[in-house]
């Protein structure tokens, strides 16, 4: 068994979309007509056959309490991985992506969290010492 998608809601797909792919650096992998909404989904370009982010719509009523309690609390709704915390907050700060914190070593990892601009929080987190937690 393997995970081929992940799920995130969002007030607005379009809107997601472009932050997804034009800030965050996500590649469009699947654009469908879904009803009234959009079965869109992006992919790291990282990794263009692997887990694809699928931008849900945040129609659900019980979608929007829990987003604003999650906000509200600080919690990201997703993690995504990268390399180097700093450098990654650095270039999408140029880019106007808000962080409500910045990078923090936090023991075997460095977390940034910023805001998705449609209803949730994301963390990028870089493993301190990846050799160290390959071997645990």
């Amino acid at each position: 068994m393997i995970i081929t998608y992940a799920s995130i809601f969002v007030d607005d797909q379009q809107k997601a979309l472009d932050f997804y792919t034009d800030k965050l650096g996500f590649q469009l992998k699947v654009d469908m007509p879904a009803g009234p909404y959009r079965w869109l989904t992006v992919v790291s370009p990282q990794a263009p056959d692997g887990v694809q982010l699928l931008l849900e719509p945040s129609e659900h009523p019980a979608v929007h309490p829990l987003k604003e309690a999650l906000v509200a609390d600080g919690i990201p709704f997703n993690s995504f991985g990268v390399e180097d915390v700093q450098a990654e907050y650095e270039r999408l700060t140029a880019l106007g992506v808000h962080f409500v914190q910045e990078p923090t070593p936090m023991g075997p990892v460095t977390t940034a969290v910023l805001d998705d601009t449609c209803g949730n929080l994301l963390q990028i987190a870089q493993l301190n010492d990846p050799e160290a937690a390959a071997g645990q």
